[in-house]
């Protein structure tokens, strides 16, 4: 049988708006295809229940619209939102009756996922219902968690917070962000933050892609994603390491699997052999930990055979000849054997795949992330495609696949310690910058803040449990952590549980705001040591809506910004995280400055909240840096509204004129793919893939960034003369414009006279007016951050050509010897950091703890798995926690498959009594015999204990398993505080 589009009965009633979408969207991208590969294409075979219930669905759809009676008077609309999964992005049509979320229907005209869902994205239906999540207010009173009002709720928290304030001062309060907020109440929040007068903020980015977001940056001036999942399809090979994309990014792989229809070759490099690598030309498995001997040993091949783009490294990359040399002479095929177990033969192969079939990408993920030289690995990734020419063309990339639905907007304007939002970072003229976006005094913002700490990184997530167990006088800042908001976050997320649960005990404040009460709640009631105890501690539960019981932006990670509408109002007593900031602003004392710019308009239960489309033209007029001041409100809804107007491989509009508005879609990229330059007046495109220079800057054209000054070592780093953008007026390399450059070239009159008010003694960056950037894109196709080579060498870096150094717990105590890690830190984002002391404590420990112990995502569950384990149709399709052990390792220890493990770690034999997590054994070739893999997702069960008893009444998952980090041992990245999840040991016992 053939699914084809059938043609309406000219006497049958006229189809409803939403299936005529849906037909059109089907004609579009799969015209004629058998049933089976309906299924598969459009998401829909992930299970047997699920295909059938999304195939009732669009029947049931045209019978709804249609009918007119037995409903009379039901108002049925459609709302047009995104998943709240993983980064990819995928469009949902969700069917709202009288106010009740009825179905859900796939967007079969997004450009991003044709209508295509995984597992998650199928069931998202669910958040609008909410049978476990948390209701209503609550509070813990010895032991159990009771219903109070918000109004109690919100007294005694700022009061306690203003007590806090008052002892310890604003450093002593911790709020950790989320990357599951929309774009506009993660930046509500850093500036909630900042107002209360603390950098002590932080949010997922920081444990899954933070290494990544300052070893790029530091490379060539962004530090996000090049190009998008569409641009795959252009992709001649692609290199997937650290990236298991089928299960964490499962509607990604429907865009690789394109490419690879049309000869593209896949590699895949893991040391588990993953979902992902069943579906690669070739496997390669690697030691986990070893990427950068393995990347370099691919390197030695391209130099020794003279594979590497040798014009564009002349033309647009500095420091490559260094890199060269340390290579040849370091990562010999004898070396990288030794470290990561590849042979000389793969290595070559794989230079030679990538050499011979350009342009190709490569894909990381937390594999590469997630360790101690976390930093250094994506460097070494992005040294490999500078030196075959595969940044800035499409079909090339470095394409790092973010986690959650929105942790790049997060990151990008959102709570980060270390930076204000559009990474202006923390100097003085950074608060001015947005002081004077905010329309508040400056000299009263850094009163907030304690003397001298303004200017001063917070402490990062990763770290915040330190931030309460250290000796104060090691602390660089007066107080240890008193008070702890989690706002949005799992804490089963982080590294380190056991000494999590002693550092909660010892807060005085303890608040979780969230739909759902997450692990945070169980941890905190359940019994601890007696002398962890604070009687005076106070934790408090915050219903938060859902993210489809408001509206507002979120970012994919193609850098594509998309607009959700509100599919329902907030259930239960919950309230949107924006309101919830404001009122808690009122009652701490600047709520008027934190809404100052804002239209004021009715939310739930008729009270007042920011309105988000106000708060989005406020980062519109002050993100100059990475260009979010392009996405007015009014373009990202004309793009939702419109989505069969742009291509499915390029992402730009092919014509298209927004009925409701009158906008011209004609030219924009979908969703303005970030940097969109200018004011929403200029209309600027988007920028699909970054740093290409065969594109005029109008068009989503660019080169690097100079944003490491002109000169190093008496070598200029400015790109060399003929490299530029197309049709630029500067055919040379240039440094970021500002007010002295323009009136150097003769560009300064170009300007209006209110504009040359504005960029007198600014730069592009913070010239409100946007008048610079105007001047020197739209009058002569010039990049406002400049043109300038990418980095091989990072010279502000601890390693500024990447080592390889072994991790804290490794099992290779001859490998510790030679490359050992990085010497012990006093203060290092504010505490004292430990490296070289705790590896050579533990150089021997592999005689006790063999098992190299690494961790990673399952398709049916997201994060700390707390929303998803909550999800009777996810919740049935994986029900246990496990871990995968290799059948020669399982055998050596009387383990059969599916029986019950300890799983043992070294911070285990601290804690008196506690055995291990009790988890299941999958027993599977996956791993190989010096290696095991637990899914990160599970939390609700603590050394064999269910915490059932510890939740809120009637807000527990369906799913409870250990957290695999309960386990997880310390270990921090040398620049970012990256927690180190993908490398440590263990050892594992039957139950």
């Amino acid at each position: 049988m053939l699914l084809t589009r059938r043609t309406p009965s000219s006497t049958g009633a006229a189809p409803s708006g939403l299936v005529s979408s849906l037909a059109r969207g089907v004609s579009r991208a799969i015209p004629t295809m058998d049933r089976r590969a309906f299924l598969r294409r459009s998401g829909l075979g992930v299970g047997a229940g699920l295909a059938a219930t999304q195939l009732t669905l669009v029947k049931k759809a045209q019978a709804a619209s249609e009918t007119k009676g037995g409903d009379a008077g039901a108002k049925v609309e459609v709302k047009r939102t995104v998943c709240g999964h993983c980064s990819v992005g995928c469009a949902i049509d969700a069917v709202v009756q009288n106010g009740v979320w009825v179905r859900q229907e796939p967007v079969f005209d997004s450009p991003i996922n044709l209508g295509a869902h995984c597992a998650k994205g199928a069931s998202v239906r669910e958040h609008g219902h909410g049978e476990y999540r948390l209701k209503y207010p609550m509070k813990l009173v010895n032991g159990k968690y009771e219903r109070i009002s918000w109004d109690q709720a919100l007294d005694e928290i700022a009061k306690k917070m203003l007590a806090l304030r008052e002892q310890s001062g604003p450093d002593s309060i911790f709020v950790i962000g989320s990357s599951k907020y929309n774009n506009e109440q993660a930046y509500l929040l850093r500036k909630w933050v900042t107002l209360w007068g603390t950098n002590n903020t932080d949010h997922q980015a920081r444990i899954c892609h933070s290494t990544t977001v300052a070893g790029v940056a530091n490379t060539w001036g962004y530090g996000a994603m090049t190009n998008s999942y569409n641009d795959m399809q252009n992709a001649k090979a692609a290199l997937y390491i650290g990236s298991n994309a089928a299960e964490a990014h499962p509607v990604s792989m429907l865009h690789m699997l394109h490419a690879k229809e049309n000869g593209c070759k896949m590699i895949v490099v893991d040391p588990r052999f993953t979902r992902t690598a069943a579906k690669a030309d070739e496997y390669v498995r690697i030691r986990s930990g070893t990427d950068i001997p393995f990347l370099f040993g691919v390197l030695y091949h391209v130099f020794k055979n003279g594979w590497e783009d040798k014009k564009y490294l002349h033309d647009r990359v500095w420091g490559m000849d260094k890199v060269r040399e340390e290579v040849l002479a370091k990562w010999t095929p004898d070396k990288v054997q030794e470290v990561s177990g590849v042979d000389e033969a793969t290595c070559y192969k794989v230079a030679k795949i990538m050499a011979e079939n350009r342009p190709g990408t490569i894909v990381w993920c937390m594999g590469q992330t997630q360790h101690t030289i976390g930093n250094a690995m994506v460097r070494a990734s992005c040294i490999l495609q500078l030196a075959l020419g595969n940044i800035g063309v499409s079909g090339g990339g470095a394409n790092i696949f973010r986690g959650h639905d929105n942790v790049q907007g997060a990151t990008d304007v959102g709570p980060n310690p270390d930076s204000l939002p559009g990474y202006y970072g923390l100097a003085e003229g950074s608060f001015k910058h947005y002081a004077a976006v905010w329309g508040l005094d400056f000299d009263w913002i850094k009163s907030r803040y304690a003397p001298g700490m303004m200017t001063k990184p917070g402490m990062t997530v990763s770290r915040w449990i330190d931030g309460v167990l250290e000796k104060n006088e090691l602390i660089d800042q007066d107080s240890n952590l008193r008070g702890l908001f989690f706002w949005g976050h799992a804490p089963n997320s982080q590294t380190r549980g056991l000494e999590m649960k002693r550092a909660m005990d010892k807060l005085d404040l303890l608040v979780v705001v969230d739909p759902f009460p997450s692990a945070t709640a169980a941890m905190a009631a359940m019994p601890g040591r007696p002398e962890d105890q604070n009687p005076n501690r106070a934790v408090y539960l915050l219903p938060a809506a859902t993210q489809f019981e408001t509206s507002g932006s979120i970012t994919a990670s193609n850098r594509s910004i998309q607009w959700r509408e509100k599919v329902i109002e907030p259930l239960w007593e919950s309230r949107t995280d924006h309101m919830i900031m404001y009122q808690l602003a009122e009652k701490l004392g600047f709520g008027k400055e934190l809404v100052k710019n804002y239209k004021m308009v009715k939310g739930k239960g008729g009270l007042e909240e920011p309105e988000t489309e106000s708060i989005l033209r406020e980062i519109n007029r002050g993100v100059w840096t990475i260009g979010y001041t392009g996405h007015s409100p009014e373009r990202l809804k004309a793009h939702m509204r419109n989505m069969h107007v742009f291509d499915v491989k390029t992402l730009r509009a092919r014509g298209g004129v927004d009925k409701e508005t009158g906008y011209k879609l004609d030219g924009d990229y979908f969703g303005l793919p970030w940097p969109c330059y200018g004011t929403p007046a200029m209309k600027h495109p988007g920028s699909p893939n970054l740093y290409d220079t065969s594109k005029h800057v109008m068009e989503g054209g660019g080169n690097f960034r100079a944003n490491f000054g002109v000169e190093r070592d008496g070598q200029s780093l400015l790109a060399e003369d003929g490299s530029h953008s197309k049709g630029a007026d500067l055919t040379t390399g240039y440094p970021e414009f500002d007010h002295l450059l323009l009136k150097k070239l003769g560009w300064w009159d170009e300007l209006t006279d209110e504009e040359k008010k504005a960029a007198e003694g600014k730069n592009w960056k913070t010239d409100l007016s946007g008048g610079i950037i105007r001047v020197a894109m739209v009058n002569h196709g010039c990049h406002p951050f400049g043109n300038a080579k990418a980095r091989a060498v990072v010279w502000n870096f601890p390693d500024p050509i990447p080592q390889h150094r072994e991790p804290l717990y490794s099992n290779r105590p001859d490998l510790v010897a030679k490359y050992p890690t990085h010497d012990d830190r006093k203060a290092f984002w504010r505490l004292p950091t430990l490296f070289k002391s705790v590896q050579e404590a533990n150089k021997d420990i592999g005689k006790e703890y063999p098992l190299i112990m690494t961790s990673g995502r399952l398709v049916e569950y997201e994060g700390g798995g707390e929303e998803t384990r909550s999800n009777p149709y996810l919740a049935e399709l994986q029900q246990e926690m496990f871990v995968e052990i290799n059948p020669r390792a399982a055998n050596d220890r009387g383990i059969r498959n599916g029986e019950y493990v300890w799983v043992r770690t070294p911070p285990m034999a601290q804690v008196p009594g506690f055995k291990g997590i009790k988890v299941k054994a999958l027993v599977t070739e996956r791993v190989d015999a010096e290696t095991v893999f637990l899914p990160f997702h599970f939390s609700g069960r603590w050394g064999g204990v269910d915490l059932a008893p510890y939740y809120p009444q009637g807000a527990m998952p369906l799913v409870r398993g250990e957290a695999v980090n309960t386990a997880t041992t310390y270990g921090y990245d040398s620049v970012t505080m990256m927690q180190e999840t993908k490398t440590t040991l263990c050892q594992i016992e039957r139950a």
